[in-house]
């Protein structure tokens, strides 16, 4: 079964794009003419998905203004408020999950440029808490963040891969968390001390535009496309 429900994380600063960022959300930053999000929008739909949520905190209501309900996407926007300050990764899906419902829910950030295909999700094990996406290190992240081995995500001192920011959750993956700010890290590892997440490696193009090189970069990429 493919997640009915998706959740783009759109909330943060984006310190590393100042000046950029000052007056644009990150997520709206544009790429051969259209903004990050939006690539992630019309691939969700592609793939089935009907419902996104968004979190807005950093001059959310811009997001909101370019997105309205979602209709031009085929989909349906709901808007996850978190206030003045973000809750980080881990605290912003918390608070959506009332929105997420009781399956598995997909979540991307908003902020970086894949071509990945979401349809090709594989349903979670049954075991599993979550499965993330990671990728080959790109020069600006070398060390990676997790190693793989026969499917689970492990911590290891090399050969690691980097964290794409996409993952299947379940919201058990989140059990005894409290509302708040608070990093996603932190339950990455108790869900693999548990042996609970998954992971598999994307060989496809991923970027995070973290810096104007890097968002040039990109753009020139995708525009030779």
């Amino acid at each position: 079964m493919r997640p009915a429900r998706a959740m783009l994380l759109a909330a943060g600063r984006g310190e590393r794009l100042r000046p950029i960022t000052d007056t644009l959300p990150k997520p709206l930053v544009e790429v051969a003419g259209k903004p990050l999000i939006a690539y992630h929008l019309e691939a969700l739909a592609r793939s089935g998905v009907r419902e996104v949520i968004v979190n807005l905190s950093w001059l959310g209501g811009l997001i909101r203004a370019a997105l309205g309900t979602g209709e031009r996407y085929g989909l349906r926007i709901i808007y996850s408020e978190e206030g003045p300050e973000p809750l980080e990764t881990g605290g912003g899906i918390f608070r959506a999950l009332p929105l997420l419902g009781p399956d598995p829910f997909l979540v991307v950030n908003a902020d970086i440029w894949t071509d990945m295909d979401f349809s090709r999700s594989a349903p979670l094990e049954h075991d599993a808490h979550a499965r993330i996406v990671l990728a080959p290190n790109p020069s600006h992240h070398p060390q990676g963040d997790f190693g793989v081995e026969d499917g689970l995500v492990v911590e290891r001192p090399s050969d690691r891969f980097t964290y794409t920011g996409v993952g299947l959750y379940r919201p058990e993956f989140f059990a005894g968390c409290r509302p708040g700010k608070f990093p996603l890290l932190p339950l990455l590892k108790r869900a693999i001390a548990a042996r609970r997440l998954r992971g598999e490696v994307f060989h496809g193009h991923w970027c995070d535009a973290g810096s104007p090189q890097r968002l040039a970069e990109l753009e020139a990429r995708v525009r030779a496309r």
